[in-house]
C-alpha cells in the first residue's frame, strides 16, 4: 500500500483523510507520526498559498510527496472573515469554542437571508523537483443562531449546511465525507491522483 504524508497535526483533519485516502489504496501517516517537526509558518493572504507552503516545505524536508491542506469558514456579512485566520480567530491559541462564541457574537443581529457562509479547503500536493499541485472544494450553508450537535470540529456546530436544517455537527461521519469542502476537493484530487502516485 502507497503511504501519503499529510502535513497536519490536526487530528480531526487526519480522521478524515485516513477515512477518504483508504478508498484510494493509500495509507495515510501525519505530522503526528513525526517527531520534531518544524511548524510551518502560515504567512499566506489565502487557503491556497497557506497549503502550498507547509507542503512544499515539509516535503523538502523529508524528500517525499507531501498533502496539506489550509481550510477554514468563509462568512459573507464578515467581509469573508474569519477566513484563513479560522483557526485562532479568537486569540493565538486554537479553541474552537471561543471562535464560534465569537462568530456567533459579531452575527447577533444579521438577518437570516444575510448570514451565508462557506467552508473553503485548499488542497496542495507537492513532490521533490515537480510543481506543486493546488485544488480547492467549497460547501455552501449559513451561520446558525447556537451550537449544535456533537460531531465533527471547528466550526461545524454553528455551521448549517447547504439547503438543510442541520448543522455539519449533527451529521454523521459518512455523511459529512460526502458532502464536506475537503471531501469536494479531494474529489478533484482524486481525478489527478494517477500523476502523482
Amino acid at each position: 500500500m502507497k503511504k501519503v504524508l499529510i502535513a497536519t497535526k490536526n487530528e480531526g483533519k487526519v480522521k478524515e483523510f485516513t477515512f477518504m485516502f483508504s478508498e484510494m489504496g493509500l495509507e495515510v501517516t501525519s505530522l503526528l507520526d513525526v517527531e520534531n517537526t518544524p511548524d510551518v509558518e502560515e504567512t499566506g493572504t489565502t487557503f491556497a498559498e497557506n497549503a502550498a507552503l507547509k507542503a512544499e516545505e515539509i516535503s523538502e524536508l523529508y524528500n517525499i510527496p507531501v498533502i496539506a491542506d489550509d481550510s477554514g469558514l468563509v462568512i459573507d456579512a464578515l467581509d469573508g472573515r474569519p477566513g484563513v485566520f479560522s483557526a485562532r480567530y479568537a486569540g493565538i491559541e486554537k479553541d474552537d469554542n471561543k471562535n464560534m462564541d465569537k462568530v456567533l457574537d459579531e452575527m447577533r443581529s444579521v438577518p437570516p437571508e444575510e448570514r451565508s457562509a462557506r467552508f473553503v479547503c485548499a488542497l496542495a500536493v507537492a513532490r521533490p523537483g515537480m510543481e506543486t499541485l493546488i485544488v480547492e472544494g467549497y460547501c455552501e450553508g449559513e451561520i446558525g443562531y447556537k451550537k449544535t450537535g456533537s460531531n465533527g470540529f471547528g466550526y461545524d456546530p454553528i455551521f448549517v449546511v447547504g439547503h438543510t436544517s442541520s448543522t455539519m455537527a449533527e451529521l454523521t461521519k459518512e455523511e459529512k465525507n460526502k458532502i464536506s469542502h475537503r471531501a469536494n476537493a479531494m474529489a478533484k484530487l482524486k481525478d489527478q491522483m494517477h500523476l502523482l502516485f
